[in-house]
């Protein structure tokens, strides 16, 4: 019994909690495309790839816990084999990933303004991910039993390392590149430490989630412990890059009350007008921030601060 609960039991378990975040998906998906309808068609196509991507992968781990707990039951032999949609289903969540770590990709490129060292140490963790998944499909579709599928463990383990190393050089280089940004200002550098939380967490889970399927393997190597968590990677993707392009109105409506703004674009760095600087922060929720008003708003609150303590 304590087999089955490892291994098959945590299988199931992961499925439902995959099943439980794919509901999350689509809501954050009609949530997008009702809210952001002038989005340009690039953005809308990313999304509407990603959650093809998810759907496919969910209907495929949904295929294998069916066959494994229901068309196979009480066939103890057959429980030692490999179903195929286990195999192909990591393909879809390495398509997921890629597509949302490229995305984040080019978030860091424009705030870095184009560096290309930036760029390419994140994207070649990106594409070195994919790399090892396409050899772990392509190796293991071959294979039959769980007993071979064991050789690929290296594989299995490069691909989480990879995948918990991207994110974590993600959220590094956007905070970093953010952190520069300082203007000084009260209010702008409250927007700034918003956006440092929201880059932080954008990767969090997703990097915990790829780490703990990485333990997993390497401490309890003949559960599926490690698959329970691996389900819920590319879901986890798909919510976090949802919920980067869902939360631009709720930090656009924040920052109108302190005189700044959000855009989609990036703002060219300008000196044409004096008193006014702009500052490009081009990582797909730009800010531009008027300078003159928050300085005076800044000194005015300190004047008004000062008079009520010379009053007491």
């Amino acid at each position: 019994m304590s087999t089955l609960d490892n291994t098959f039991g945590a299988f199931l378990i992961g499925v439902v909690i995959s099943a439980t975040l794919y509901g999350v998906t689509c809501v954050q998906t009609w949530y997008y495309f009702s809210r952001y309808p002038s989005d340009p068609w690039y953005i809308k196509l990313l999304v509407a790839a990603v959650l093809l991507s998810d759907s496919v992968h969910q209907a495929l781990i949904t295929h294998t816990v069916y066959t494994y707990l229901v068309t196979d039951f009480g066939i103890a032999a057959d429980l030692g084999k490999l179903v195929w949609s286990l195999i192909v289903e990591v393909l879809f969540n390495g398509f997921t990933a890629l597509m949302v770590q490229s995305f984040l990709t080019m978030r860091v490129y424009r705030l870095s303004n184009k560096s290309i060292i930036a760029t390419m140490s994140v994207m070649s963790l990106v594409i070195g991910e994919f790399s090892l998944v396409v050899i772990y499909v392509a190796k293991a579709i071959h294979m039959t039993t769980f007993l071979e599928l064991g050789t690929l463990k290296p594989l299995s383990m490069s691909v989480n390392a990879l995948a918990a190393a991207g994110d974590v050089l993600i959220a590094v280089f956007l905070c970093t590149l953010l952190q520069q940004s300082r203007t000084g200002f009260r209010r702008s550098d409250t927007m700034i430490n918003k956006l440092i939380l929201f880059s932080i967490n954008t990767g969090l889970l997703t990097s915990i989630c790829a780490v703990m399927s990485l333990i997993s393997i390497s401490v309890w190597p003949n559960t599926f412990i490690y698959i329970a968590f691996y389900f819920c990677l590319g879901r986890l993707y798909c919510n976090s890059l949802l919920a980067t392009l869902n939360a631009r109105k709720s930090l656009r409506g924040d920052s109108r009350d302190e005189n700044m703004s959000l855009s989609l674009q990036g703002i060219q760095k300008s000196s044409n007008s004096i008193g006014t600087s702009q500052r490009r922060l081009p990582n797909n929720i730009s800010i531009k921030i008027d300078t003159t008003q928050e300085y005076v708003r800044d000194e005015y609150s300190s004047a008004t601060e000062l008079k009520s303590a010379q009053a007491v």
